[in-house]
């Protein structure tokens, strides 16, 4: 085990016992004192730019006098948009609140700019009303703009972090953070939880994409140049009305967890926790930095959200932050002996405002009030709480601004998706990409040729854009909710047009006539936290579909140049083979002509633009990433004279011997899984957190972590089902042998009635059935329990696993409700399986 933090208490009892001189050599008193100056040393006294005005000070100690207890409390709540109204926020004066990934004013997914900015004024003047609550202080609304204003349909999208990481450059960044600043006060709202400054250290990690380099040096410098960018230079513009508040997050070590498990365990000692993974705040923080957030991994085994000494004794305290810290959804219910309705351990750890989504936020209001007034948490830390928040209030000048609606940029309509955001972002995406295979100098492409654009992200902005875009996980999305966007083939198709040649579409790599060369353009579906955690970096493991298209399209002797669209680095070395060009594209964005830019000449033949970006990270050799196939800094810009690859690379994955288990749902569908719910004859896929077809619904909830599980409310008034299902049907022999089984875990919230069926697919007219009501009518209601279902059974009541397309569904004609959060196949089944 990595060597913790040495602990407060622990170091003044050795000092008080070195000084006490009967038991303690001057040996060991040196020794204590060492490490006592050892830990004082690691963490800097941040030079903040913002400093302490007495004036507001004393208007804020004039405040706390005159506020009642309840009135504080409500400061520190953040609830979610789709769990308050209106008049709660007029009856409680809730200090902040939020919209979390996928939510909307209205719960409508096609809100415009005035839907966001009617809420946003209907709360403010809510939250100054007093004649409910007594208090007339303004909230805030915070939203996760990460790369543009993400939520928004119509705004820029950026290229995400990782992306971004790959320019290394502070000064665009800069300018990035503006533009969404701009776009975000539009919209009325005050505050972005931007930047993340996690240093990923494990490519596995589903959050990688969200980090700009696993170099710290880089993630420094972009957090200051961000939140530069999203709050203005104080002395100079800092908060007026072109800037919102930044959040630094999240505090500390999320990008260090052993395996690259999303909210897991970062085991390092406390010079590597800030040599790696604190050089963020170092950088945010001497940028003036308001705000930070806790996050939900822990640092050898004690969760951030109750972590005083890193919270008080290091942030607050050693680095000298005066601005508040914000924690995560519902993140202090991950710490021992707490839920998320009740925790007075992170308010005591230092945890100023609690992000408590769901109908979490009432219990945890009342119950925080009787905890002060039983004086489990100290009135005292209520009150550092909440001068905290009014600070930052006041120096974003919240109480002297107009309303939402009235400031200067709200309403601005014309900035959403502005001609030059969007330029700005085409020129993100310009520096962004990463030429890592060029034989021949087959790149740049002469746009006079026949281009053939294929693969499956050739024309969808949704893939390109990725996770945290629209929805939380980037997922349902189509180009049509991205007004103003270009897909990477329509940059390459209006570039090419315009020189005199042709780009032939055709996702699958079919043509009529023989092409100069082809663009295949693929690599991972959208995904956000905890859904893009792999065990395993081999891309498409076990189902290489776009190793395939490419082969095929070399066979014919065709050039070809791969697009790869991923958030991380993965093991490609046979797509790296099977490729003449190979060029990183991240997660590009809105503005997919940035790479038609890059990728294509000038109809002169001369290069419009070179390739400058630089890997973030190292590029892995072997699919667990034991060794750099590529180191950090890697790439090459057109007219490289040395290739950085060999002319064959290794295609072997060893001898693995155990096959891993299959995971279905985990938190959420894993692609290539898709839900669909059918209600008679109609069927529609799930792309949303709530979604209802007929006689089903269908709604995500809080099971341990944000979003994690499922609920299927059966009406009864008619037959109806839910399947997770595949659009192409997948080759699972490998788990044919007598032991494989279907691992579900269910919670069955009703009555089980007597014709619930447990239905697999193969194809329309292929498939397994078998009666589940018996099986379900012996579990004890409201409790999770683990079902194993023996797969040679349901493979001999007719399901073939050599084209599985729909792997686990329940339907009925009864009203019914049931939930689950854990689908996979297991290759060996500890238990004896059941055989329907």
């Amino acid at each position: 085990m990595a060597q913790g933090p040495f602990p407060k208490k622990l170091l003044a009892a050795a000092i008080v016992l070195a000084l006490g001189g009967c038991a303690e050599s001057t040996q060991q008193t040196t020794t204590a004192a060492d490490a006592a100056a050892e830990v004082e040393a690691i963490w800097p006294k941040i030079d903040s730019p913002v400093v302490l005005d007495q004036a507001t000070e004393q208007r804020i100690t004039e405040m706390l006098a005159q506020m009642t207890l309840e009135q504080k409390i409500a400061q520190m709540i953040q609830p979610e948009i789709r769990d308050i109204t209106v008049e709660d926020m007029r009856r409680y004066g809730f200090g902040s609140y939020l919209n979390g990934g996928g939510a909307f004013p209205n719960n409508d997914k096609y809100a415009t700019p005035q839907d966001w900015i009617d809420l946003a004024e209907a709360m403010y003047q809510a939250s100054v009303d007093d004649s409910l609550d007594g208090s007339a202080i303004p909230t805030m609304w915070g939203t996760d703009a990460v790369h543009g204003h993400n939520n928004v349909i119509g705004a820029t999208i950026f290229p995400h972090n990782i992306g971004l990481g790959a320019a290394n450059n502070p000064e665009l960044i800069e300018q990035i953070a503006h533009v969404t600043a701009r776009e975000v006060m539009a919209t009325g709202i005050d505050w972005v939880f931007a930047p993340t400054v996690a240093a990923a250290q494990d490519l596995r990690w589903g959050r990688t994409y969200e980090s700009y380099s696993e170099d710290p040096s880089i993630v420094r410098d972009y957090a200051a140049a961000i939140v530069t960018g999203l709050q203005g230079k104080v002395g100079e513009n800092f908060l007026d009305d072109q800037h919102v508040i930044s959040t630094v997050k999240h505090f500390v070590g999320d990008g260090g967890t052993t395996a690259g498990i999303d909210q897991g365990n970062t085991e390092v000692d406390e010079q590597t926790l800030f040599d790696v993974h604190a050089q963020g705040y170092v950088g945010g923080l001497n940028a003036g930095a308001q705000t930070v957030m806790a996050s939900f991994n822990s640092w050898n085994g004690d969760k951030l959200h109750g972590h005083d000494y890193l919270l008080t004794d290091v942030l607050k305290g050693k680095m000298g932050f005066d601005g508040f810290v914000v924690g995560d959804w519902n993140g202090h219910g991950q710490i021992p002996g707490c839920s998320n309705y009740d925790c007075p351990q992170a308010a005591n750890a230092g945890l100023d405002v609690y992000m408590v989504p769901t109908d979490a936020w009432k219990p945890l209001y009342e119950n925080l009030i009787q905890q002060v007034k039983d004086g489990v948490i100290a009135q005292s830390r209520v009150d550092d709480a909440v001068r905290r928040i009014l600070r930052v209030k006041m120096r974003a000048g919240l109480f002297n601004k107009p309303s939402p609606a009235e400031r200067p940029l709200a309403g601005r309509l014309d900035l959403i998706g502005a001609d030059d955001h969007r330029a700005v972002a085409r020129e993100a995406v310009r520096q962004s990409l990463v030429l890592l295979k060029n034989e021949g100098q087959l790149l740049p492409l002469d746009p006079s040729q026949r281009i053939l654009v294929a693969g499956s992200g050739a024309d969808n902005i949704g893939q390109q854009s990725g996770g945290w875009t629209i929805s939380w996980q980037g997922t349902g999305n189509t180009n049509e909710d991205f007004p103003g966007g270009t897909s990477i083939y329509q940059g390459i198709a209006e570039q090419v047009a315009a020189a005199g040649g042709e780009a032939i579409l055709s996702e699958n790599g079919d043509f009529t006539e023989q092409p100069d060369v082809a663009v295949v353009v693929f690599g991972e579906q959208p995904y956000a936290e905890g859904n893009g955690d792999l065990d395993n970096l081999d891309y498409q493991r076990g189902n290489a579909t776009d190793l395939a298209l490419l082969k095929k399209l070399k066979e014919q002797g065709i050039p070809v140049v791969t697009l790869f669209i991923s958030g991380r680095p993965l093991w490609t070395n046979p797509e790296f083979n099977a490729s003449d060009a190979f060029m990183a594209v991240w997660l590009p964005g809105s503005e997919g002509q940035g790479v038609a830019d890059v990728l294509l000449r000038n109809a002169d033949g001369s290069i419009q633009y070179d390739v400058t970006g630089r890997l973030p990270f190292a590029w892995p050799a072997d699919p667990d990433a034991s060794a750099a196939l590529l180191e950090v800094g890697a790439g090459l810009s057109y007219g490289s004279s040395e290739a950085i690859l060999a002319d064959q690379l290794n295609e072997e994955l060893g001898e693995s011997g155990d096959i891993d288990p299959l995971v279905v749902f985990e938190r959420a569908v894993k692609s290539p899984w898709l839900l669909e719910l059918r209600s008679g004859e109609q069927r529609a896929a799930v792309e949303s957190s709530i979604q209802e077809l007929g006689a089903v619904r269908s709604e995500t909830f809080d099971d341990e972590v944000q979003e994690d599980a499922r609920q299927f409310n059966f009406s009864g008034e008619s037959l109806a089902a839910f399947n997770l299902v595949t659009p192409f049907p997948r080759d699972l022999r490998a788990y044919a042998s007598a032991d494989s089984a279907l691992s579900v875990t269910l919670r069955v919230d009703s009555a089980v009635p007597n014709d619930v069926m447990l239905n697999l697919y193969c194809g329309e007219q292929c498939g397994a059935s078998a009666a589940m009501s018996a099986q379900l009518q012996g579990l004890p209601q409201g409790e999770w329990q683990t079902l194993e279902l023996s797969l040679t059974c349901l493979q001999e009541r007719g399901f073939d696993l050599a084209k599985a397309s729909g792997i686990f569904g329940l339907s009925t004609a009864s009203e019914w409700s049931v939930s689950f959060n854990d689908i996979r196949l297991v290759p060996t089944s500890e238990n004896e399986a059941l055989c329907l």
